[in-house]
């Protein structure tokens, strides 16, 4: 079967990426708070359970993997072959490893040892960011909202296209190219002045854990080859779904020991929980593809929930070999959150696509379309909130004030991604 896009929009596409953006900002805000609700916050690694920030990493990966089916399909429409496709899941990998590993680094900076403050540090890495992967205009494509972006809907995993933007002249071409240019020359300067370690034994930069991002390009990498290679066949698609599973069951099992030596090396990115979880999303949207073109909606809502419910049932069933931890990416979080996936997919399928209730997701609708930017821009607003000492009461950070300030602030995030979109302003990969 060839791995041909509808031309239809997928809107709960779009409202499951922007309402899980939203989220993400707002959990990502709780460690501001005082007398914040367990059940809201990160379980640590040794603990048996899951909170609500434990959920909406897993439910983006999900995401990512609903995205790419779609991605490639454009892709192929529109004449690319497979070495060219292959080309552009490369790149988008490379700029989601590079952004997660300066971000992971951020994290285990010392900031004593800097010419400046780290803040700064952290403002310039975001910045470099936005110069080097900015949606800038380019000459001889197609016009921003054309026909290959309706084709494609809500089929992007990061961002969709801008209004509608006139071919720029070779002057600005070359401006846009120099701002590339000199976004990467920040990072390599970033890079140069960085330490991190202790002073007593001082380290460069590390892959470490490869932050958020840097997951999310290992797991993407993995996923799009696999979709790349079955093009639509869903029983390859199940396999692939379920050896990332079993690897990870492996892995925990110990049945993969004797393949230590190599996982410093080459491995699958956590034990195969990253990859499982994305994998999720791309039966899902394979699954979809096939029951679009069959006019068959409903059956496509009991499928993700027949899906829904084994994955929840694998999840529990292995919670007593292993328990639940997101830190440790054991198999039963990653069943239980690939379940909640699902049945949340299948709803705002069933409420968006069927029903046609969109009007109340149009405040949030820029964290689905823009939701790299939107990701990135809170590290410009806790520096520049660092930098300029400014620190809300203490009344305005605990208890239910301090989650409704949390949601407020993911709000305001989001409303200056919208923002920045209208001056063209957006990343894409």
């Amino acid at each position: 079967m060839a791995l041909t896009a509808p031309t239809s929009r997928i809107a709960s596409i779009d409202i499951f990426r922007a309402l899980t953006m939203l989220l993400m900002i707002f959990v990502n805000d709780l460690w501001s708070l005082e007398g914040v609700p367990r059940w809201m916050l990160h379980t640590k690694a040794e603990e048996d359970g899951m909170g609500l920030s434990d959920v909406v990493f897993p439910a983006f990966l999900f995401i990512v993997g609903l995205s790419i089916p779609f991605a490639i399909g454009h892709r192929l429409d529109r004449g690319d072959n497979t070495l060219q496709v292959l080309r552009h899941i490369t790149e988008r990998t490379f700029a989601l490893l590079v952004m997660g590993f300066f971000m992971v680094n951020l994290e285990n900076i010392r900031a004593e040892a800097l010419p400046f403050s780290r803040y700064w540090w952290q403002i310039l890495m975001a910045l470099a960011i936005f110069l080097i992967w900015n949606r800038y205009p380019k000459r001889g494509k197609d016009k921003a909202g054309g026909r290959g972006d309706r084709e494609r809907g809500s089929a992007k995993g990061f961002a969709q296209s801008p209004p509608h933007q006139a071919s720029p002249s070779p002057l600005m071409s070359r401006l846009y190219q120099g701002l590339k240019v000199l976004g990467v020359l920040i990072l390599l300067g970033l890079a140069y002045v960085y330490q991190g370690g202790t002073a007593e034994q001082p380290s460069w930069m590390k892959p470490h854990w490869w932050g958020i991002l840097g997951l999310i390009g290992w797991a993407y990498l993995l996923s799009a080859l696999v979709a790349l290679w079955a093009r639509d066949k869903l029983p390859v698609i199940i396999l692939a779904w379920l050896f990332f599973n079993l690897f990870n069951v492996a892995a925990f099992a110990g049945w993969l020991a004797p393949l230590a030596p190599l996982k410093q090396y080459v491995w699958i990115v956590g034990d195969g929980a990253m990859p499982a979880l994305t994998m999720g999303g791309v039966l899902a949207a394979t699954a979809y593809r096939k029951y679009y073109r069959e006019e068959r909606q409903l059956g496509f809502v009991l499928l993700l929930l027949v899906l829904a419910a084994l994955s929840a049932a694998y999840g529990f069933g292995l919670r007593p070999f292993w328990g639940i931890s997101k830190i440790r990416a054991t198999p039963a979080w990653v069943g239980i959150c690939t379940g909640i996936s699902f049945a949340i997919f299948a709803f705002l399928y069933w409420l968006s696509d069927i029903r046609r209730q969109r009007a109340w997701s149009r405040i949030i609708e820029p964290a689905g379309t823009s939701t790299l930017t939107c990701y990135l821009i809170p590290y410009f607003a806790y520096a520049i909130r660092e930098l300029a000492g400014i620190t809300l009461p203490m009344a305005l950070r605990t208890g239910g004030v301090g989650l409704l300030k949390s949601l407020l602030f993911a709000l305001l995030i989001v409303w200056a991604t919208g923002l920045l979109k209208q001056f063209r302003i957006q990343l894409k990969i």
